[in-house]
């Protein structure tokens, strides 16, 4: 294995947020330990990812939801474009933990996509642009997708209770499906109880249902009043997924495959089930969730069970996918209509700058992923039309990590952040717009 899975600088790394930026070793493992500083940090690094970011994040979302793909648009780039977007993806790998990636854009001046690395260090695989990846949190904008679908068609509306779909949400009475979107309800995420994580992490195969981590979740105590306050919760997600299911009648997955799916022709993205294959190929994903504080030695979560994420996480994709699905996250076009759209992408009011199951960064409107070994980035830039999504087999952060396990050549002159986002910076900048997430707290 690559020495940039060797060794890592100390504290506690788990990060069931699941991620907006966002869910061992040889010999005899240490027991799994959950850590206070583990999934509660990582539901306020999700809230901090958008910090910088205001309502106003999309500058005209009306002409947004106009823009026309151009043919242009899916030919190669030019060679000095592609010099430039595989010179800045490389110095953002760099600075990563990954030991692969793949990026790649699609613009009104072409398209351009490459991987990078290894997809498993261990056999010398390398990566592949047509590699399968677990989207962590990304799924949750498809999840609110549907729910903004089923408000354009009347079947429900924003702000109804969630009472009157889940009785047993405490408060539920006071706490709108609005509130579930945008992270404002004040229901805990289930990723805060210790109990949970230990479990997850002493048996990675389990098999978890829905209702199991709705339980877990609503008997945590709230954040706060609803509506009042910002707190990324992966609770509010699989709420919203229940509610999908039960105003259509069917199961999630299959509303999934039929009303986005299908219709964007994203035949390389899917939501296995706990019995289901990883799509091949993929990669073999890292992390250092679950290590307890004096094990620097990451795990192989290739093979952990998703089901722990259903809703807010549970999904697996490609790039090429991700790049048409970005872009119709972006417009919303073969997703909603102008009208919904725009009040999508006007809706970054809540604190943190996270609207309806997506947030906005400069412009860029989208969201990270991070399911323990993955992490992924897919992003919109409302100003050029423009689509970059990333997908990196380690979700283990580099830079001045205080809080988290680093690799050893960890850039301690960087900012703390996720591999996925900073080759986004990094790309970002070669495209002249830039992207600029704050660090990871």
């Amino acid at each position: 294995m690559k020495s940039r899975f060797k060794t890592a600088g100390a504290g506690a790394a788990m990060a069931l947020a699941l991620g907006l930026t966002a869910c061992g070793g040889s010999g005899t493992p240490a027991a799994p330990q959950a850590s206070t500083t583990g999934p509660a940090a990582a539901e306020s690094t999700a809230a901090a990812t958008f910090a910088a970011s205001t309502a106003g994040c999309v500058a005209d979302p009306l002409a947004v939801t106009a823009y026309q793909l151009t043919e242009r648009a899916k030919e190669p780039v030019d060679a000095e474009a592609a010099a430039a977007l595989d010179a800045a993806a490389t110095a953002g790998w760099a600075q990563t933990s990954a030991a692969g990636a793949v990026v790649a854009v699609q613009g009104p001046g072409g398209s351009w996509s490459k991987a990078y690395g290894l997809a498993d260090p261990g056999n010398g695989v390398p990566m592949a642009t047509d590699t399968h990846q677990r989207i962590g949190s990304v799924t949750k904008t498809f999840t609110g997708t549907l729910v903004l679908q089923l408000a354009e068609a009347g079947k429900l509306s924003l702000e109804d209770p969630i009472s009157r779909y889940a009785p047993e949400v405490p408060n539920g009475a006071n706490i709108t499906l609005r509130m579930l979107l945008n992270m404002t309800s004040g229901i805990s995420s289930y990723t805060l109880n210790d109990n949970f994580t230990r479990e997850l992490f002493a048996d990675p195969t389990k098999t978890w249902t829905p209702d199991q981590l709705l339980a877990i979740g609503l008997a945590l105590p709230p954040q706060f009043t609803p509506g009042k306050e910002f707190n990324y919760s992966n609770t509010n997600t699989i709420l919203l997924g229940k509610v999908v299911e039960s105003v259509t009648g069917s199961a999630f997955a299959d509303v999934l495959q039929e009303q986005i799916l299908d219709p964007l022709a994203l035949s390389q993205t899917s939501m296995p089930g706990a019995d289901d294959p990883f799509p091949a190929p993929h990669a073999q994903g890292f992390t250092l969730q679950g290590t307890a504080a004096n094990d620097e030695t990451p795990r192989n979560a290739t093979g952990w069970n998703p089901t722990w994420a259903w809703t807010a996480g549970q999904m697996v994709s490609t790039v090429d996918d991700l790049l048409v699905y970005g872009r119709a996250l972006g417009t919303g076009q073969g997703l909603l209509d102008p009208e919904a759209q725009i009040e999508r992408l006007s809706s970054m009011a809540a604190a943190g700058g996270y609207g309806l199951a997506g947030g906005c960064v400069n412009g860029w409107f989208g969201h990270t992923g991070e399911l323990p070994g993955y992490n992924t980035s897919v992003f919109y830039d409302t100003q050029t039309d423009t689509t970059v999504a990333i997908l990196a087999n380690s979700d283990i952060p580099t830079g001045n990590c205080t809080e988290s396990k680093t690799p050893a050549e960890n850039p301690k002159d960087l900012p703390c952040m996720d591999p996925t986002p900073r080759i986004l910076a990094s790309v970002s900048a070669a495209l002249g717009r830039d992207f600029t997430p704050p660090r990871k707290q």
